[in-house]
This record gives structure tokens, C-alpha cells and sequence, in this order.
């Protein structure tokens, strides 16, 4: 594994999410608003709404998704053993065929915790 695949996706998420906007119409311009709002502190604080997101996303076996939401868990402080627990619960819910998902989730931990 290369150990700058964190920047890569990052770069490539940036460079396509700029794209989108371009060709975006108010109702993608809308999704993306409130896709990021949710996000925001509030009742439940940032670090427990990643990891919400982190949860979903390996349930829905989204590796983009599972990325981002380790990057940002990263960003938010969560410990390796709140995030293991985390991907416990999402492990759990998924099933087995979440397992690829969790190994690629782990791997992008590890290279952020080397950082």
C-alpha cells in the first residue's frame, strides 16, 4: 500500500467534488449543504456524528465513504479503541460481507496513525 493514499484520495475528492459543482443544480448544490450541516456540532458532538457516519457508511460497504469518515474521525480525535468498538457495531449490523470494507477501513487508520 502506498503509504500517501489518505492525500491521494483526498486530492481526488477535491478535484471531483469540484467537478460536480460545476455541472451541479440547485437540488445537488441542497444535498451537499445539508450533507455537510449534519455534520456540525450540536446535541451530539462532531466526534460521535463521524463515527454515526463512519458506522453507515461500512454497512453500506461505501470504501469512499468509510475513508472519509476515518479521515475525519482522525481529525476529530477518536482513539484506535473508539473506533474499533465503533467498527464493531457496524461489523455486527453488516454481516460478513462488510469484512473487505473493515479491512480498508483499518488500513487508512493505520496510515493516519503513522502520520
Amino acid at each position: 500500500m502506498p503509504s500517501d493514499m489518505i492525500e491521494k484520495f483526498k486530492e481526488e475528492r477535491e478535484r471531483l467534488n469540484r467537478i460536480v459543482m460545476q455541472y451541479g443544480d440547485l437540488e445537488i448544490k441542497r444535498f451537499y449543504s445539508l450533507d455537510s450541516q449534519v455534520y456540525r456540532e450540536g446535541a451530539l458532538p462532531r466526534k460521535t456524528k463521524e463515527l454515526l457516519g463512519l458506522v453507515a457508511s461500512l454497512v453500506l460497504r461505501c470504501d469512499d465513504c468509510i475513508k472519509y469518515h476515518i479521515i475525519r474521525c482522525h481529525e476529530e480525535g477518536v482513539t484506535s479503541a473508539e473506533l474499533e468498538e465503533a467498527l464493531a457495531i457496524g461489523l455486527v449490523v453488516g454481516g460478513s460481507i462488510t469484512i473487505p470494507h473493515l479491512r480498508r477501513a483499518f488500513e487508512a487508520w493505520d496510515e493516519l496513525q503513522k502520520e
